[in-house]
């Protein structure tokens, strides 16, 4: 309580000090005047920190608009304003928020004015084409409601988040990454097109044949260069169910390795049967909290993990989760489906016995954590600091990070949350977007997903914790990538960036050139 006083008290006094920062309320009359953006703290405070719960910035303004026109109007009139101001005069900052799902202030404006693109979200702004080739979603519009939206026609995204209550904007502006990746690529790799309205308030319609230097800035850009308003977005027809299995390891390589497999293309490009692949490691200290908390395994098959952990003296257990998805026409039955896995299956090496598996409904499967946070958040665990670290990690590498990671940092560890690790194919990634990816040529790159979150005031020890992760990875000179990431210091993004950052800068100066839009990302702002 005392915490909101001060955000209180800090928003009255920052408004009686016009000269030390920007007002967007002068710059943008007409949405002052409509309601459409306010300054209240039950407007400001609920803008001011995100799902990470790890830092904090109030924001002078939150616009809550009714259409794109008013993002538009506001980025119009923020850029007018800093085109005729006279430095050292503040500029007003614009940051987009759909779900607040970051983690470390990436949607925050201090300052600025937060867009609330839910806002938008009332009206019919998910249209199925009429040939179910693509679904059209405006970018404040969550997955979930895009899935239910095309189920109705038959048809569904192919690439997904694990959490698809999330922004259709907000994941393409990041990746949006899932275990559909190594087959489909990320989601920024199944957009047809967008509609972005840049820093500079214009409004365009983009693709890889039109304004295509746009089109792919925008994707994977960390809301740099626009505002995504809507996104075609690729579907294809809808499975019914999805055989869910799971597969149990002790030994790192061979675990790798089947992974690998099952993720490999053909020599035609085609896949196997599998829709879906990821991974998890259970480190030691707390394999069976953890293997009852991934909400798949009974009491009696942790139990049996534990004593297979046990009798073959492992420090770290790990799982390749896998679906199969069928029911999308008449051929497709459970017995199909079936056949196919156990195909599929024969040839990987899993701990025998060891193979578990689900029959689910398709939509049961993709919204599965929904109903972890419900739980989560019943107990008091969904609304605590959550300092994730998510990395890409070069396939030749990966071992080096098994046994320095899971098999060392983490074993004296208490860990809250999953650690997800499984392998994508770079070449379903497009090089031309922002999105950044290892460096170099291997085809294959691991998803590490240390989702830690802090549920017994240990935040400051979970932070060294990445910092010494960090550590390890720059020393052994593993290539990764930070996905989501966060820097404070120009540097650290030029070296994220890489080979790729004269084009980011370039892209920046040409569609958001005073630099407005996504302070909380810390790029172009000290």
């Amino acid at each position: 309580m005392a915490a909101i006083y001060l955000l209180i008290a800090a928003l009255i006094a920052s408004s009686t000090t016009h000269a030390h920062r920007a007002d967007p309320l002068a710059a943008a009359p007409g949405l002052a005047v409509s309601g459409k953006l306010r300054t209240d703290p039950n407007a400001t405070l609920p803008a001011s920190t995100d799902f990470g719960n790890i830092t904090s910035a109030l924001p002078a303004a939150v616009l809550f608009p009714e259409s794109p026109a008013d993002v538009a109007e506001l980025l119009r009139a923020a850029y007018s304003a800093a085109a005729g101001r006279r430095r050292p005069s503040p500029l007003i900052t614009v940051s987009l928020r759909g779900r607040g799902h970051s983690t470390m202030g990436q949607a925050l404006a201090p300052g600025g004015v937060v867009v609330n693109m839910q806002s938008m979200g009332a009206g019919p702004r998910i249209n199925v084409s009429a040939d179910g080739t693509y679904v059209d979603a405006g970018g404040e519009q969550l997955w979930i409601d895009v899935l239910r939206a095309s189920l109705q026609r038959g048809v569904a995204p192919r690439s997904w988040t694990d959490y698809i209550h999330l922004t259709v904007g907000g994941t393409l502006s990041n990746a949006g990454v899932s275990g559909q990746t190594h087959r489909h690529g990320p989601q920024i790799s199944n957009v047809f097109e967008l509609d972005v309205i840049t820093g500079q308030g214009e409004m365009v319609t983009c693709s890889k044949a039109v304004n295509s230097d746009l089109f792919d800035a925008v994707l994977g850009g960390l809301g740099q260069f626009g505002v995504i308003t809507r996104a075609r977005i690729a579907v294809e027809p809808a499975p019914a169910r999805a055989r869910w299995v799971r597969l149990v390891y002790t030994d790192f390589a061979v675990f790798s390795a089947d992974q690998e497999r099952l993720v490999a293309a053909r020599p035609d490009g085609t896949h196997g049967p599998w829709s879906y692949v990821e991974g998890t490691a259970y480190v030691n200290r707390g394999l069976a909290g953890a293997l009852r908390g991934a909400g798949f395994f009974s009491d009696a098959d942790v139990a049996r993990i534990v004593a297979l952990a046990a009798a073959r003296n492992a420090t770290a257990v790990y799982s390749i989760e896998a679906t199969l998805n069928y029911g999308g026409n008449a051929t497709e039955t459970a017995s199909s489906a079936t056949a196919a896995a156990a195909a599929s299956l024969a040839g990987l090496r899993f701990e025998p016995g060891f193979s578990f598996s689900r029959d689910v409904s398709y939509v049961e499967f993709l919204d599965r954590v929904y109903g972890e946070e419900v739980t989560l958040d019943k107990a008091g665990l969904w609304r605590v600091p959550h300092p994730w670290l998510n990395l890409f990690v070069p396939s030749s590498r990966i071992a080096d990070f098994d046994r320095g990671v899971f098999k060392g940092i983490l074993q004296t560890a208490d860990i809250a949350g999953p650690l997800i690790i499984y392998p994508v194919n770079k070449s379903k990634w497009d090089g031309e977007m922002s999105a950044v990816t290892p460096e170099g040529e291997e085809e294959v790159f691991y998803m590490v997903a240390l989702l830690f979150s802090s549920v017994a005031n240990d935040l400051a020890l979970l932070e060294a914790q990445n910092r010494r992760i960090l550590r390890f990875c720059d020393l052994a000179g593993i290539g990764y990538k930070e996905y989501l990431p966060h820097y404070s210091v120009r540097g650290d993004w030029v070296r994220h960036f890489a080979g790729g950052w004269d084009r980011f800068v370039r892209r920046k100066d040409k569609y958001d050139p005073k630099k407005l839009l996504s302070p909380g990302q810390g790029i172009f702002t000290s």
